[in-house]
């Protein structure tokens, strides 16, 4: 390689290692997200499954999936699970340097994926929050990070079948986020929702969250890190056509997430004549999840555009999927996952090389994969070792059942007035009903 080639290697990879980095901070902004949109006394484990789940993704996809996702066969349907009887890890295998090299170093992409694979396991955290048991989420986790999301992965950024179709999903809308939104929708159904928050009678009950400026700080952190998810998909940079376009999909990520609060904030408005910070918060998620299939060929106005109206699509799936007696607490499953099918749809909107065709086969396909999946492997977690706390424990708070330990424990009730059996407990349900219209909690 030439020195100017050496440079261009060496910078592009750099650049991919940092975008990587932005996205495992995105870590940390689910983590503050969930924690502040659950109620007290669950805040502690949810921040531990948060943290394992990372490490089991990144383990997961170390071992196999990276192998599923990137060796298998150009167009086609079933992986090859070849590394899963002694084959080779393609991670182990990769190398860097000569003329044929790709302009950055392979290991930077297994890096950039594999934080990738974190973020839709992300997604099923706070679905399921406030009453699944810590071991079977982290057994799922197991399963989607290795296997559930890699082969839905090969079929599109794999070169399979999906993408032999034509289908576009520049940074993920539907491979990375519908997806980790399709299996927190199985195991929201499989779970059922939390006790106290839909009456028999068909009425809703908020159940507001411990700590919205944790909630907010999250979101931000979100919003931060989704330049490395955009803005590292591009792949390169050290070209006058490649900065452009780094540059390009930045102000657009941007652009999509202001969109996104702007309109959410006045619909909230609008509807439940409140200025509701929750639906603000997911407002701005909702822009970036909607811009992230293809942040590269809107305007910037055409982005805000984008993003607005995922917006406007988040205040009204939460609404809709509450009156459905879905239970999400952080509004995962429509920020994600309804808001994730407006991004793919709105492709060809800018994108002459999409269709509506293949986008809608390639998001159906993803959803059905996903979600069939998952179900599957919920069930057989419920079967074996069951999927929900008792009645009690989830009352008195999973941080005690689970992790032994609570967040915030200098603000128990229990440690002032005593408790049941003396157990320290915190949190408890809503007091009063709610005001307007339900909003994520």
């Amino acid at each position: 390689m030439s020195e100017l080639a050496e440079l261009s290697y060496a910078l592009d990879t750099f650049y991919f290692l940092i975008c990587g980095v932005l996205v495992m901070w995105m870590a940390a902004g689910f983590s503050m997200l969930e924690a502040g949109m659950v109620r007290a006394k669950n805040t502690a484990e949810i921040l531990t499954k948060n943290i394992a789940l990372f490490a089991i993704a990144c383990t997961m996809y170390l071992l196999v999936g990276y192998s599923i996702m990137y060796s298998s066969d150009a167009g086609g349907i079933l992986p090859n699970l070849g590394v899963l009887i002694g084959g080779e890890n393609s991670v182990d295998a990769v190398t860097a340097g000569g003329e044929d090299a790709p302009y950055y170093s392979m290991r930077a992409d297994f890096f950039f994926q594999v934080v990738f694979v974190a973020t839709a396991m992300s997604i099923v955290s706070g679905a399921v929050a406030e009453r699944m048991k810590l071991w079977a989420f982290l057994a799922f986790a197991v399963v989607m990070t290795g296997f559930i999301y890699p082969v839905s992965g090969y079929w599109t950024w794999g070169e399979g079948w999906l993408d032999e179709l034509g289908f576009s999903d520049f940074a993920g809308s539907g491979i990375v986020h519908m997806a980790g939104a399709a299996a927190a929708l199985a195991g929201v159904l499989v779970l059922g929702p939390r006790k106290g928050k839909y009456g028999k009678d068909g009425s809703i009950h908020a159940i507001p969250g411990a700590n919205l400026p944790l909630a907010t700080l999250g979101t931000f952190i979100l919003w931060m890190g989704w330049f490395g998810f955009n803005g590292g998909s591009e792949l390169k940079l050290s070209d006058v056509a490649s900065a452009n376009n780094v540059a390009q999909v930045l102000v657009n990520t941007n652009a999509a997430a202001a969109g996104g609060v702007i309109a959410a904030l006045i619909l909230a408005k609008v509807w439940f004549r409140k200025a509701d910070l929750t639906m603000a918060l997911n407002g701005a998620l909702a822009g970036l999840v909607a811009i992230t299939a293809e942040p590269l060929e809107p305007t910037a106005l055409g982005a805000t555009l984008i993003g607005a109206v995922g917006g406007l699509i988040v205040v009204a799936a939460i609404v809709t999927l509450d009156k459905l007696k879905i239970d999400d607490p952080v509004g995962a499953i429509s920020v994600h996952g309804v808001v994730g099918i407006w991004g793919l749809l709105a492709v060809p909107l800018s994108n002459g090389d999409a269709t509506f065709g293949a986008q809608i086969i390639g998001g159906l396909a993803i959803f059905a994969w996903v979600f069939a999946a998952s179900l599957a492997v919920w069930l057989i977690i419920k079967a074996i070792m069951g999927v929900r706390v008792s009645e009690e424990e989830e009352y008195e708070g999973v941080d005690l059942a689970e992790c032994g330990m609570e967040a915030y424990p200098e603000f128990s009730v229990a440690r002032v007035y005593g408790g049941s059996g003396g157990r320290p407990q915190s949190g408890g349900y809503a007091a009063g009903a709610p005001v307007g219209q339900p909003r994520p909690e």
